[in-house]
């Protein structure tokens, strides 16, 4: 069964397929360059996510074959991002964006074909996983364009790669390829272009085929391991855990791991 989720804009679509949920970047003749209508249709589409119990995992992409995303959309910055009151107005929208991307309490994956750049790798870093083809390409531009990087920017990128890494990639500024992202620990897996669709949907039929509440659990005990020590919250973690052990879900895991059956699992 399929079902829309809503978005503020076509250049983001949106849908619901077998327990997964699948945003897209629709502007393949800009590379999928994220424009700020966009930015604000990532949040509402990703609440919506989170608010359905029947999306047990989310796949983000692009379409057209090209790129994932090429980043933001320069053309717009001379207007939105010229004065102070734009460049605020602008940063709530791509701050939300990536808040409700990494925040999600499912499991998210990043498909990426084709360019993967700037903001688009931005993108891609919220997610827990990154999927690549082989033909992809990597890169964050910002020292070519003037632009500033934050702390909240930069944080995801050098926990994967390490700091020696995160310097080269956005010192020179350069793009490569996915088998030096590979190497580098930017992205999980390399594919040939011909493979990574059902590769994904392989991934994605695991993932919600398999008890939600311990997958939010382990998600969010992850991050907290991530945390500076004093920041932890160590009590969420232990009721994480424990709502794991009360639930419906265990007593089915063990009934059907019991009768030698695959557990069907409701997230209670």
């Amino acid at each position: 069964m399929n079902a829309a989720a809503t978005s503020t804009t076509d250049l983001i679509l949106a849908d619901k397929r077998d327990g997964v949920g699948y945003l897209r970047f629709n502007r393949p003749e800009k590379h999928n360059a994220i424009s700020y209508e966009m930015w604000q249709g990532i949040a509402k589409v990703m609440a919506d996510f989170e608010a359905d119990d029947t999306v047990r995992v989310v796949v983000v992409s692009g379409e057209g074959g090209r790129a994932f995303s090429a980043g933001a959309d320069i053309s717009q910055f001379e207007k939105q991002r010229a004065s102070e009151d734009a460049i605020k107005e602008y940063n709530v929208a791509s701050g939300l964006a990536h808040e409700h991307l990494t925040g999600i309490s499912k499991p998210t994956i990043a498909k990426i074909g084709g360019y993967c750049i700037g903001g688009g790798l931005g993108i891609a870093l919220c997610c827990d996983l990154r999927i690549a083809t082989d033909d992809s390409t990597f890169g964050i531009p910002a020292a070519k364009l003037g632009l500033g990087y934050g702390y909240g920017g930069l944080k995801p990128l050098v926990g994967l790669v390490g700091p020696i890494r995160a310097k080269e990639i956005l010192f020179t500024a350069r793009q490569f390829d996915a088998a030096e992202a590979y190497d580098m620990g930017l992205i999980n897996r390399v594919l040939p272009k011909d493979e990574i669709d059902g590769f994904v949907d392989e991934y994605t039929e695991t993932i919600a085929g398999n008890a939600p509440l311990t997958i939010k659990a382990c998600k969010q005990i992850v991050a907290e391991v991530c945390k500076d020590p004093d920041d932890r919250d160590l009590a969420l973690c232990k009721q994480l855990v424990d709502a794991c052990f009360a639930s419906e879900d265990y007593k089915e895991g063990r009934r059907a791991f019991m009768e030698k059956r695959k557990p069907q699992f409701q997230g209670k």
